[in-house]
């Protein structure tokens, strides 16, 4: 089977990806999520947070143990490791200027990620202003880039293109006010060619379809499941409605 990263490069199929905070879920609201995925799946389950109370481990084996989707880190800092899941993005912070976030933790991490042998696809992680303050932008201490200035966040992702890295991930944070302005990601895909992730604000499969048309290969969504799991037949019905026209 293709790597998770050798699919996400097939640009023809839009795909969703579902993030689960642990601290977000009991153990009886992951059973339900669990639920809805099993009927409407994902293409790519996500698992991390700013900050964790609870134990990354626990959720990626329930999540490995209760669904067949591959199961990635979403890392908020380099303590969110885990040998159990099937990858991780290695998110780079390319839209701040704080070291640790760009290369700092990636030092620490990269010994364990290699003894794990799980996937690693390396992502240029640009968080774009929504309205208000977010968890990411207090924890990595940085500044998001402005909504409203897609020539920085288009110069920001040809960078990151440039410097290497394998993927996008424009971020308007946890419970964003709205999603990241269309009119930017069409800029960022017209002068790119690395496979774009998409998330925060998205709340319904409307925004969704709009975000696709823009150039979006891949949407994550997270805040909203945490209030309405059954929302994810509406993000899978429009992923699937896209794939099919």
């Amino acid at each position: 089977m293709n790597s998770f990263y050798e699919q996400l490069k097939d640009r023809s199929k839009k795909r969703i990806a579902l993030l689960v905070d642990p601290d977000g879920y009991d153990t009886e609201g992951l059973d339900s999520l669990m639920e809805h995925i099993n009927l409407y799946p994902p293409d790519l389950l996500l698992v991390g947070g700013s900050i964790l109370f609870k134990s990354i481990e626990i959720s990626i084996t329930t999540l490995k143990l209760g669904t067949k989707l591959p199961v990635f880190i979403f890392p908020g800092n380099c303590f969110q490791l885990s040998d159990r899941a099937d990858g991780i993005l290695f998110l780079s912070l390319i839209s701040g200027r704080n070291p640790e976030f760009l290369i700092g933790n990636h030092v620490l991490a990269a010994p364990h990620i290699s003894r794990s042998g799980i996937e690693v696809i390396p992502t240029g992680y640009m968080l774009i202003e929504n309205g208000k303050s977010t968890s990411v932008e207090y924890m990595s201490n940085t500044q998001p880039i402005p909504g409203n200035k897609p020539d920085i966040a288009v110069a920001t992702a040809m960078a990151g293109e440039m410097l290497g890295l394998k993927s996008l991930y424009l971020e308007a944070g946890s419970g964003a006010e709205h999603p990241v302005n269309p009119a930017m990601i069409r800029a960022v895909r017209k002068n790119t060619s690395l496979p774009m992730m998409v998330g925060g604000g998205i709340r319904s499969a409307e925004t969704a379809l709009e975000l696709f048309n823009a150039g979006a290969d891949m949407i994550v969504v997270g805040n909203a499941m945490e209030k309405d799991p059954g929302l994810l037949k509406a993000f899978c019905a429009a992923r699937d409605s896209f794939n099919c026209a």
